[in-house]
């Protein structure tokens, strides 16, 4: 299988501004690809939850896009640090250890890991005190 279109993105721990720009860009780059609203809409949710923790949770991070020619599109995000001290308590749902700050701007309503796995057709994740990847898949065919 041979990647037919790849993207890199950084995203910036705590900037609330931007929140958001690079799964707007992921939606729009794979629109014009053409693929299915369907999908797009389960990639558009996975990746803007996933964009968010980074910024609420980690210390930023990178994310890469890939399409393949058998079509699957992967999506990873992985940041530096901290970690996600207890995975089964945040793959809870209302669980969140976000911030008051983030909370106000209506934020870490403990909802992210698990709309992110519900939406996705693969979801992997590995997490340490040294970083968090999570490893995202969709079939569009």
């Amino acid at each position: 299988m041979n990647s037919i279109l790849h993207k890199d993105y950084t995203v910036v721990r705590d900037d609330y501004a931007r929140a958001g720009k690079v799964s707007s860009d992921i939606k729009a780059t794979l629109s014009t690809i053409g693929i299915p609203p369907s999908v797009l809409r389960n990639i558009a949710v996975a990746s803007y939850e996933s964009e968010i923790n980074m910024i609420i949770h980690a210390w930023g991070g990178d994310i890469t896009m890939d399409v393949f020619d058998n079509g699957t599109i992967t999506l990873v995000f992985k940041d530096p640090g901290p970690g996600i001290p207890d995975l089964e308590k945040a793959m809870t749902p209302g669980w969140s250890t976000a911030s008051d700050e983030a909370r106000n701007m209506g934020f870490g309503a403990g909802m992210g890991l698990p709309n992110i796995k519900r939406v996705s057709d693969t979801f992997d994740i590995e997490t340490s005190e040294k970083g968090t990847t999570i490893t995202l898949g969709f079939t569009v065919a």
